[in-house]
């Protein structure tokens, strides 16, 4: 059984440090500017493959260290991604990050993460998040291309319209629970 809480970070108003400028911290980059283009990160590594440093030039909130990890690159951070090809570094990014009590992922070791970058569907206003729990990138990959495919563009019109609506309620907060569940029941209603 999945066991996580999902959810949804400001990430452009947290600091997140990123150790590694490989293929897989340049997954992992790309997979937090999509979800959020403004999101501050520190990058630590010695070395930063050419799609790496094109994909972090774009982005005017990440900084770029050229150096090895040291502990002292945690500090005002509030969480960590490791991401080198080194297993030992990124056990001691994670346990040094864990005395800190700061959220640690670690790139394909889901048994030292505090979290998951998942797959991640987005439409306007509109974000739904994938886990497979660590068990299969590749499979909340698909399902994300799947639901890309299959909702349409026109949610986010649907949700600034509801948003509308939901500000013209007077009442009290049960009454504008009530008559947003009453505009939204033909959402999830089997047709005939």
């Amino acid at each position: 059984m999945n066991h996580l809480y999902p959810i949804f970070l400001k990430v452009h108003e947290l600091n997140t440090l990123l150790v590694g400028g490989g293929f897989v911290a340049t997954e992992k980059l790309e997979f937090l500017l999509k979800s959020s283009p403004h999101a501050q990160v520190t990058v630590v590594s010695p070395m930063f493959r050419p799609e790496f440093l094109e994909l972090a030039e774009k982005a005017e909130t990440v900084t770029l260290v050229t150096d090895v990890y040291h502990e002292k690159y945690l500090g005002g951070k509030h969480m960590v991604i490791a991401a080198t090809d080194d297993k030992a570094v990124n056990r001691q990014i994670r346990d040094e990050a864990k005395e800190r009590f700061l959220l640690v992922n670690v790139a394909d070791t889901p048994d030292l993460c505090d979290f998951y970058l998942g797959g991640i569907v987005t439409k306007g206003n509109l974000k739904i998040a994938i886990s497979t729990n660590g068990k299969s990138p590749t499979a909340a990959k698909r399902l994300r291309q799947l639901l890309e495919d299959v909702l349409p563009e026109e949610l986010d019109d649907l949700l600034d319209n509801l948003n509308a609506y939901r500000d013209t309620l007077k009442g009290d907060f049960e009454y504008k629970v009530k008559a947003m569940n009453e505009i939204t029941e033909g959402f999830v209603k089997k047709r005939a």
